[in-house]
């Protein structure tokens, strides 16, 4: 069911103070909301449509294929969880949490690159340094990252979520599983939660001192006034859960259009959970240019990688030696499903639909406009 209110909704309705920057974005944030605010619409031009089966006509507007855009997720998320499939071991996998603190929420306004950057290296050096101790796998480790920079009331909340196996491969080429720890009655986690929170901040001060100078001395002392928050949660119930739970972080934005429930009166409402109260379900109301300027936030410098691969994960490892080792553990990945390119038919809802014409931002030519007409009035009672 297609959302009733949408971001572009809100783009639309402040386009003039987004484009005088009355909103205080940057050019890049303002480029990036321009590609949100004419996606599938006349502006990015588009495509003629028609069914081979029953010779069905329509028109579709092209897709701004933003990774901050509500709409244009589905497709890249799919394709790129169907290539992990076939990358899986027959090993349980761990899901591992790493949040920066609020106080550095300042800089990573200022410097979004160098920061996020040191969050990715920091936490793959904090899972290396437990994999390589022989108290816990003493082998070569892996891990997917993806960074996440919001909460659920779009305030800004920089933290990686890892996914990554329960052993590794050691110097004699072999899997190494990994001793784990009872956490609770029932479940365990791959290394102790405190332990790895005081490396991760000790890894992660030490890069941004390396790093980023330009923070001054005196701050430092605020980031070992708390504990840092690393979450572990007990391990996947097997690849195919692990595919699932990637599906639906991978290619994850601030917002879906889902959760916006109403907007006017320079009002937007929209759901969020509480997860100080369990979760519970809540609405929350903002002028839409706090909403705006929020939704911002978590658009990512030009060009910065968002998902990450290391060790055995990493497309160099896994391209020499992955092959071998899902032999060695006599495992089969999941076929990958070749899906179709042509479209359901809104007529005679075969996957039959193909573009037969494509247009600019002018719009399709009038001949191709009366033969729609002309071909649908006629096909269509």
């Amino acid at each position: 069911m297609l959302p009733q209110f949408e971001v572009a909704d809100l783009l639309q309705n402040n386009w003039n103070s987004i484009e005088n920057k009355a909103l205080g974005l940057n050019s890049w944030q303002v480029r990036t909301l321009s590609a949100l605010k004419r996606c599938r619409t006349a502006g990015l031009g588009g495509h003629i449509d028609s069914c081979s089966s029953c010779g069905y006509l329509q028109i579709s507007y092209n897709s701004c294929r933003n990774r901050h855009c509500p709409k244009c997720q589905g497709h890249k998320q799919e394709a790129w969880v169907q290539k992990r499939q076939s990358e899986l071991l027959p090993v349980p996998y761990y899901h591992i949490v790493f949040t920066l603190p609020d106080s550095l929420n300042v800089y990573a306004l200022q410097y979004p690159k160098e920061l996020y950057a040191i969050l990715f290296k920091a936490s793959w050096q904090t899972i290396e340094a437990f994999s390589k101790d022989k108290k816990w796998v003493s082998a070569k480790i892996g891990m997917i990252a993806i960074l996440h920079t919001w909460g659920q009331n779009l305030s800004l909340h920089p933290h990686l979520h890892c996914i990554v196996p329960g052993g590794g491969v050691n110097k004699q080429a072999k899997w190494k599983t990994a001793k784990v720890l009872k956490s609770g009655k029932a479940s365990k986690i791959l290394f102790p939660v405190k332990a790895m929170s005081k490396v991760f901040r000790g890894k992660f001060v030490a890069l941004l001192r390396k790093n980023l100078p330009q923070i001054p001395y005196a701050f430092y002392p605020k980031l070992y006034k708390h504990n840092w928050v690393v979450y572990a949660k007990r391990p996947f119930g097997g690849p195919k859960q692990v595919i699932e739970y990637l599906g639906r972080y991978t290619h994850k934005i601030a917002i879906s259009n889902h959760r916006i429930k109403d907007i006017s009166n320079d009002k937007v409402s929209f759901t969020y959970k509480d997860y100080r109260k369990q979760a519970k379900k809540k609405t929350m109301s903002l002028t839409q240019k706090e909403f705006i300027r929020r939704f911002s936030l978590h658009i990512l410098p030009k060009g910065f990688v968002r998902i990450r691969h290391y060790g055995i994960l990493s497309s160099f490892w896994k391209r020499e030696k992955l092959k071998e080792l899902q032999a060695s553990l006599n495992f089969k990945p999941p076929t990958q499903i070749v899906q179709t390119k042509n479209h359901q038919c809104p007529k005679c809802k075969n996957h039959s639909l193909q573009v037969v014409f494509q247009f600019d931002a002018r719009g399709p030519p009038k001949y191709w406009l009366k033969k729609i007409e002309k071909h649908n009035k006629k096909n269509i009672k």
